[in-house]
């Protein structure tokens, strides 16, 4: 009898034991007690309905108690919304808490629309408090007198909370940054204003209102480093005077094709002319056949026409021979 009931109660109190581990392992006991202890106001039923909506408690009485000592009055309803909307309660409670420091007026509402946007609202409060200097990569611009300059420049920006949701990036700034410098380089009469005023370049840039409709206010632009480049204007002479070249070469190219073409339809029509005196020629002995046998032309006529014919040929030979003669040089 004594057996049985030292079985019972032994029974008791494992059973005892198992039910107060699942209950304090469902139910975050200590984590109530801690926020008693902090002063922070979340009842035990509210734990629990945490753990039944599938919120884990610590992710949000945890940055309540921090926000209760840094004097925040924020609730849990608050930070169970935008837990359950995928935001970092801890990093919004945080950047509140160090934007309440430096005095920076930063509602719970944007701070969480700011985080829920994809960016790091503690990042952006720091930037407003400490201003982040961003350099551009090399700009390259060329001055009115043809000469390239390289420019870096460094960018001194602010966060600005108010356009946070909505405001573009950095890569917004810098583009604007790179363009502003372009063409206020290209403005300039010569290089050597730049080299001597780069200053100039900074001020025309930042007067142009650049951080319009981003997410940063720029406070200064200073110009790092400039490198001057080639020489842009006299290369593109260059490529323009061998453009003009090769332009010439191909019309005179074109020329000179017509003018042989021409010269061999002057020699086509030369040929043509000789065929047609051989034609005619050939036809000559033809006629006189025929002037003889018709009675047209005697045999005496004949004969004075061919003694007429060899006294031409035998002048022309004399001709040539004594053209030769003179045009030659006698050798030594």
């Amino acid at each position: 009898m004594f057996v049985e009931s030292l079985f019972i109660v032994v029974i008791g109190i494992i059973a005892a034991i198992i039910l107060f581990a699942i209950l304090f392992t469902f139910i975050p006991v200590g984590l109530w007690i801690s926020a008693m202890a902090a002063g922070v106001n979340v009842g035990i039923f509210n734990l629990v309905g945490m753990r039944l909506r599938r919120v884990q408690p610590i992710r949000i009485v945890t940055p309540l108690i921090k926000a209760h000592k840094a004097g925040l009055k924020h609730t849990s309803a608050q930070l169970e919304a935008h837990y359950l909307a995928g935001g970092n309660v801890d990093k919004v409670i945080n950047a509140l808490i160090a934007a309440e420091r430096a005095g920076i007026p930063l509602p719970f509402e944007r701070a969480a629309a700011i985080d829920l946007a994809g960016r790091d609202v503690l990042d952006a409060v720091r930037m407003s408090v400490n201003p982040k200097v961003i350099e551009t990569p090399i700009v390259s611009a060329v001055a009115s007198n043809g000469i390239e300059l390289r420019v870096v420049a460094r960018v001194t920006v602010r966060a600005n909370i108010d356009r946070l949701v909505g405001g573009a990036g950095e890569e917004t700034v810098l583009a604007r940054v790179g363009e502003g410098v372009v063409s206020s380089i290209g403005s300039s009469a010569s290089h050597k204003d730049v080299l001597e005023n780069p200053d100039v370049v900074s001020k025309t840039v930042l007067a142009k209102g650049l951080d319009s409709g981003t997410a940063f206010e720029i406070l200064s632009i200073d110009i790092a480093d400039v490198d001057v480049g080639r020489n842009i204007g006299a290369q593109l002479q260059t490529d323009q005077a061998e453009a003009d070249k090769r332009i010439a070469q191909a019309k005179a190219e074109e020329r000179r094709a017509m003018a042989v073409a021409q010269e061999q339809e002057m020699r086509a029509r030369v040929e043509e002319m000789r065929a047609k005196v051989v034609l005619a020629e050939a036809e000559v002995p033809l006629a006189m056949a025929a002037a003889l046998r018709d009675g047209n032309l005697g045999v005496m006529d004949y004969y004075n026409l061919k003694n007429i014919v060899a006294d031409t040929q035998m002048r022309d030979t004399i001709a040539r021979s004594s053209s030769d003669d003179g045009n030659t040089k006698p050798q030594k």
